[in-house]
């Protein structure tokens, strides 16, 4: 579904990635885990093809890094669901027109656009607050509303840069819940944080980055952890 094959990248004086190699299957759970600077945000970027490698290729199912173009990445990023550590929401907007907004530029039916909207605001928990802005809510409110606009498309990949940053553990624990409950439903999600804590409690994939490489690393709970 998604591979980094031989990739190199570097910033101005900044080299970042040196022989990337990534293969995540349909249906995974990945944590993307490193320290700050090493390059998680750089790589969620490379999916969705805003960053290009400067060699090797990133492929996403029937794209490729080497022979996209600019007409050709509306298609892909509507197979991407992407959330952001800072939800990105438009202030002046209710919930429901936040996760409508996507499916209004892209010209669905004020129907479909209702029957999509309240489905997805269900599935974390937020129909109740449709009509509420994003100042009258929580932080962790505010990441289920950035969800929601994520699953609006049913997308083949949930990419998470940071999601629970912001978030206290209780709260991080309930996205990390949503985003598992999607990922059950058939949604792939890269799970990208710095959150050690978080990861070790909850088995799944689990990728690092380190000195521009990446290594799979499988941490063990403690005995009696649950």
């Amino acid at each position: 579904m998604l591979a980094f094959n031989h990739v190199y990248f570097s910033y101005p004086n900044q080299p970042l990635f040196s022989d990337l190699n990534i293969e995540i299957s349909a249906g995974d759970f990945v944590f993307l885990i490193g320290k700050s600077g090493a390059g998680k945000t750089t790589l969620l970027q490379m999916i969705y093809m805003n960053i290009i490698p400067n060699s090797g290729n990133v492929k996403f199912e029937d794209f490729s890094s080497d022979s996209i173009t600019s007409s050709m990445l509306p298609m892909l990023r509507r197979k991407l669901g992407i959330i952001f550590q800072d939800f990105k929401l438009l202030e002046d907007r209710n919930v429901f027109e936040n996760v409508a907004f996507v499916l209004k530029v892209l010209g669905y039916s004020n129907k479909v656009i209702k029957r999509k909207v309240v489905h997805a605001l269900t599935e974390v928990g937020l129909s109740h607050k449709q009509n509420n802005l994003p100042s009258e809510l929580s932080g962790g409110e505010r990441q289920r509303v950035a969800i929601a606009r994520a699953i609006i498309n049913e997308p083949a990949m949930i990419l998470a840069d940071e999601p629970t940053g912001n978030l206290d553990m209780q709260t991080a624990e309930e996205i990390l819940e949503i985003l598992k409950k999607i990922n059950g439903k058939g949604a792939s999600v890269l799970f990208a944080t710095h959150n050690y804590d978080l990861v070790k409690k909850h088995e799944a994939k689990i990728i690092k980055i380190d000195d521009g490489k990446t290594f799979r690393v499988t941490l063990k709970k403690k005995s009696g952890e649950n």
